[in-house]
C-alpha cells in the first residue's frame, strides 16, 4: 500500500476512525485513544502512542499515515495576529489567521486553495481557483496553530477558542471535507470546541445551507454585503444564481433546526461609494425584519487588484446608527493584522490558479493603471 492510499489517521472523524478499528478486528474505543494523542496531546508518531498495544502500533504504521500540511512561513502583526503561510499537496499555499482578544483567541481557516466564486472586493477569489482541501488539510491549521502557540505542552494562556470557515474559499464548496474538519473541532476526543464557536461563513450556497442540519450545528455567518439582489450581483456573481430571497429562506429553515436560540450573524463588508450609503442602512434593516440576526460590518481592507475604498468613518457609524435604532445588535469589525495582510478580505496565498481568473485581474490593474480608472459602481442613492 503507497503512502498516499494509506488512510491518514489526522483527518478522520471519531466514526471512521471507529469504523477503520473495527473493520481491523480492533475495539472501536481505540478511535479515541488515536484521536486524543494527535489533536490533544500533538503527537504525531504512532510509537509514542504508550496506551496502543505495540502489536497494534506497528500495524497502524503499516496500515495507515499521519500526515499533516506544512508550515512555509510565520508572520506577526505588531496587535499580537499572526498570519501562516501552509503548504498543502497540491503545491498550492493558503493562509490562516489568529486574532488574540480579551478573553478569547479566535482562529480563521481557510477550506480551498483559492475561490471560484470571484466577490469583487475579496482578494482570494482574485488569485483564482485550484483545489479543495483535504480534511487534514483542514483540520491540520488548528494543530498548527496549536502547536505554535505552545497550547500542547501548556506553556502558553493563548489558545484557540474560536474557529471560524473564513479564511481562502467558500466552505460549502467543500461540503463534505469541511463538515468532517468541524466534526473533529467540536469532537471531546479532540478538540472539544463549542458549537457556539465554531461558525462557518458562506457566500449563500443554497443546497448546501439546506443540508447542513444533517450533518452538523455549527453557527453560521452569511456574507450579504448589499440590501438587494441587483447590487448584491454586481459585487458577488453568486446572487446570480441563489438570489436573497432563496438565500434569507435557507439560513432560516438551518436555524431553526437547532435546538437553542442562535441567531445568525450578517456579514456586511462596507465599500466607499459602492454599499455605504444612508439608504443601503434603511433598505438592509428592512429586508432583515424576517431574519433574527446580528449585523457584523466590515469596513473594507484595501488590496493591490482593487480600487475599492475604505469608507469614512462618519459613512459607519451613520450605517451602524440607523441600523441599532431599527433594534438590531450592530459591531463594527476592528481590522487586525493589515500590516501583514492578514484583515479580512487581504488572503491571498500563492494559488496554482486552474481558471486564469488570476492573470485576468492582474492585467486589468494593469489597464487601469494605464488608462485611470473608473469610479466603483456609482449608485445613486440616498445620502441624506
Amino acid at each position: 500500500m503507497t503512502e498516499t492510499c494509506k488512510p491518514n489517521l489526522a483527518g478522520l472523524s471519531l466514526s471512521k476512525l471507529q469504523s477503520l478499528f473495527v473493520e481491523a478486528g480492533e475495539k472501536p474505543f481505540r478511535a479515541g485513544q488515536v484521536m486524543k494523542w494527535i489533536h490533544q496531546r500533538g503527537v504525531l508518531d504512532i510509537d509514542l502512542m504508550t496506551d496502543i498495544s505495540k502489536d497494534l502500533r506497528e500495524k497502524l504504521k503499516s496500515t495507515t499515515q499521519i500526515s499533516l500540511p506544512k508550515i512555509l512561513q510565520d508572520f506577526e502583526s505588531h496587535d499580537g495576529s499572526h498570519k501562516w503561510i501552509v503548504q498543502v499537496a497540491s503545491g498550492s499555499s493558503v493562509e490562516m489567521v489568529f486574532i488574540p482578544e480579551a478573553g478569547r483567541g479566535t482562529l480563521c481557516i481557510s477550506s480551498q486553495a483559492g475561490c471560484s466564486l470571484d466577490c469583487t472586493f475579496c482578494a482570494t477569489g482574485k488569485q483564482g481557483f485550484n483545489s479543495n482541501l483535504t480534511v487534514a488539510e483542514i483540520i491540520g491549521q488548528l494543530w498548527w496553530a496549536n502547536s505554535k502557540l505552545g497550547c500542547f505542552d501548556g506553556t502558553t494562556e493563548r489558545r484557540v477558542s474560536n474557529v471560524v470557515m473564513m479564511g481562502m474559499g467558500e466552505p460549502l464548496l467543500n461540503f463534505d471535507n469541511v463538515m468532517d474538519a468541524l466534526s473533529i473541532m467540536m469532537e471531546d476526543c479532540a478538540y472539544g470546541l463549542s458549537k457556539r464557536k465554531v461558525t462557518i461563513s458562506t457566500s449563500g450556497v443554497v443546497p448546501a445551507i439546506d443540508r447542513l442540519k444533517d450533518y452538523t450545528d455549527a453557527s453560521l455567518a452569511i456574507s450579504l454585503h448589499a440590501p438587494n439582489d441587483e447590487l448584491r450581483s454586481s459585487i458577488m456573481p453568486i446572487n446570480k444564481k441563489y438570489p436573497i430571497a432563496e438565500l434569507i429562506r435557507s439560513v432560516k429553515g438551518y436555524m431553526a433546526s437547532l435546538p437553542d436560540k442562535r441567531v445568525p450573524v450578517i456579514e456586511y463588508t462596507m465599500i466607499a461609494g459602492v454599499n455605504d450609503h444612508r439608504q443601503h442602512a434603511r433598505d438592509l434593516a428592512e429586508l432583515l425584519v424576517q431574519l433574527p440576526c446580528k449585523i457584523n460590518l466590515i469596513p473594507f481592507n484595501p488590496f493591490s487588484l482593487s480600487d475599492y475604498k475604505r469608507p469614512s468613518d462618519s459613512s459607519i457609524s451613520n450605517f451602524r446608527q440607523i441600523l441599532q435604532k431599527a433594534g438590531y445588535i450592530v459591531t463594527v469589525r476592528t481590522t487586525r493584522g493589515d500590516d501583514i495582510g492578514a484583515a479580512c478580505g487581504q488572503l491571498v496565498g500563492d494559488v496554482n490558479d486552474q481558471t486564469r481568473r488570476s492573470s485576468r485581474h492582474r492585467q486589468n490593474a494593469a489597464n487601469r493603471k494605464v488608462f485611470g480608472s473608473t469610479d466603483n459602481l456609482a449608485v445613486s442613492a440616498d445620502r441624506v
